[in-house]
């Protein structure tokens, strides 16, 4: 599987793991540094956005920039400028390879 999509699911409702961790980068702004600076959580979403009690709290939000796109060293990825930069690009820019659709046959 492409590690940038084995990666992607690391970035959401990922409490435990970035708890477990001792590093974590943020794909948005591409920052790394210990898990410790995380103060905020979110968990909701558009079927609960009206219900703040609903939410969940599990995603974490960066600390330098509010984006829920934090990976912790935990999740089994190189944290590095290199990874969080094509995480970057394949999520915010949305310029990640997709499996190619079958070809029609004649």
């Amino acid at each position: 599987m492409n590690p940038l999509l084995a990666a992607h699911p690391h970035t959401s409702n990922n409490r435990a793991e970035l708890e477990a961790s001792r590093l974590c980068g943020c794909c948005s702004c591409l920052e790394i540094f210990p898990t410790e600076e995380i103060v905020a959580w979110t968990g909701l979403d558009m079927s609960n956005f009206n219900n703040p009690e609903s939410a969940s709290a599990e995603t974490a939000l960066c600390p330098r920039c509010g984006s829920e796109a934090l990976i912790g060293d935990r999740a089994g990825f190189s944290l590095n400028p290199d990874f969080l930069s094509r995480m970057n690009q394949a999520w915010f820019q949305r310029t990640i390879i997709r499996k190619p659709a079958p070809k029609k046959q004649p």
